[in-house]
């Protein structure tokens, strides 16, 4: 068998790398539609009746203050780094899924290291939506089902690229 007949892991006929590019590319444009929402570049936020999203949109935990920032001021939007992570992950899956690097580490381990910290954010923004708030977005929770689908592809697309290293090296 060649390596262009070695079938690859996936769903729906697409690849673990395609498949987390596709989920990056949507939340990237939910992350900057709420983004530019709150910035007033966007027109009404569509939520749902018990508006949480506001509340959560304009709720300190929204934003993320660096330490080098004057502590008065409000910090980066938290929307705003959802829209750049999900675009760095597009990009870093995009890259991965090139026929060439298919089955190199390198791009697992890229994605990785963007994903799996965003589930650790995640899961922070989560407790202070549901319990510090006591409100329900439904944007966030969108974020939050596609950034754990995520992490679980990447943990698949991870087991696949060492199982095919651990057959390359049984067979030489």
């Amino acid at each position: 068998m060649s390596r262009d007949d070695t079938p690859r892991d996936g769903l729906l006929g697409l690849t673990y790398r395609q498949l987390v590019a596709l989920i990056a590319l949507v939340n990237a444009f939910i992350a900057t539609y709420l983004h530019l929402w709150k910035i007033g570049k966007a027109g009404t936020l569509a939520c749902g009746g018990n508006g949480g999203c506001a509340v959560v949109q304009f709720s300190q935990w929204s934003w993320v203050r660096l330490p080098w920032q004057d502590p008065s001021s409000l910090g980066v939007d938290v929307a705003l780094i959802g829209a750049i992570g999900y675009t760095v992950v597009l990009l870093a899956a995009l890259w991965g899924a090139r026929e060439s690097l298919a089955d190199a580490r390198g791009p697992v381990i890229a994605l990785a290291g963007l994903v799996f910290p965003a589930i650790l954010f995640t899961v922070r923004l989560k407790y202070a939506e549901w319990v510090v708030l006591g409100t329900f977005c439904p944007w966030c929770f969108i974020s939050t089902v596609s950034i754990t689908l995520l992490g679980v592809l990447v943990a698949l697309e991870w087991r696949r690229v060492r199982r095919l290293a651990r057959g390359r090296a049984a067979a030489d």
